[in-house]
């Protein structure tokens, strides 16, 4: 499975589109936006911040792994770090796979994991 796994300080920008191959039936994204109200106080935004290294490699431990679970061929991961201000993006995923049903569970797998354990916090 191809894993491109970055953090930025800068608006994420959604990477082009560039199918491995004629197999891929489904793309499956999701974007996190900052909301203006975090447990019923209002925001002008999140700080966001992470131990880099150690991400990258749970993160990718946890990528492989669900990549031979749900069958998908590549996964692009991008998270935001520093100051997000409310309405932008904090992470960026993108999954590419034969089928939605194995690109959705994917993806809900992957968030699913990155909240629970992967050294990145919201500030």
């Amino acid at each position: 499975m191809k894993i491109s796994i970055s953090f930025t300080n800068d608006p994420i920008i959604v990477p082009d589109l560039n199918l491995p191959n004629r197999e891929i039936g489904a793309v499956v994204e999701f974007q996190g936006l900052v909301r203006e109200m975090e447990n019923g106080r209002p925001l002008q935004g999140l700080e966001y911040e992470a131990y880099t290294e150690m991400a990258d490699k749970v993160l990718r431990s946890h990528l492989e792994e669900l990549g031979s679970i749900h069958g998908c061929t590549t996964v692009e991961f991008i998270h935001r770090l520093g100051f997000v201000p409310v309405g932008e993006a904090s992470l960026y995923i993108r999954v590419l796979s034969s089928h939605r049903a194995e690109g959705l569970r994917f993806l809900a797998d992957s968030i699913d994991r990155l909240k629970a354990d992967v050294p990145i916090w919201k500030l």
